[in-house]
């Protein structure tokens, strides 16, 4: 299952509040999330990693997208 998170904009804990929305209800997949700002990626990352996600991380234009898989 793949699902996508657009954060884009919105300045912490909005990222990290809607990325953990979609991961609590998921035991595996893919998961795309689209920030803006570097805490927001920085914020996200941990909170995958905490529980249990791999990270990518790349750049798409000025923004900034994850890639959490499980």
């Amino acid at each position: 299952m793949e699902r996508e998170v657009d954060a884009r904009g919105l300045l912490c804990p909005e990222p990290v509040l809607l990325t953990k929305q979609v991961l609590d209800t998921m035991n595996s997949g893919t998961v795309k999330v689209l920030v803006s700002h570097a805490a927001a990626r920085e914020n996200v990352s941990r909170l995958a990693e905490n529980k249990g996600w791999q990270i990518e991380i790349a750049s798409q234009g000025e923004d900034i997208l994850l890639f959490l898989t499980k």
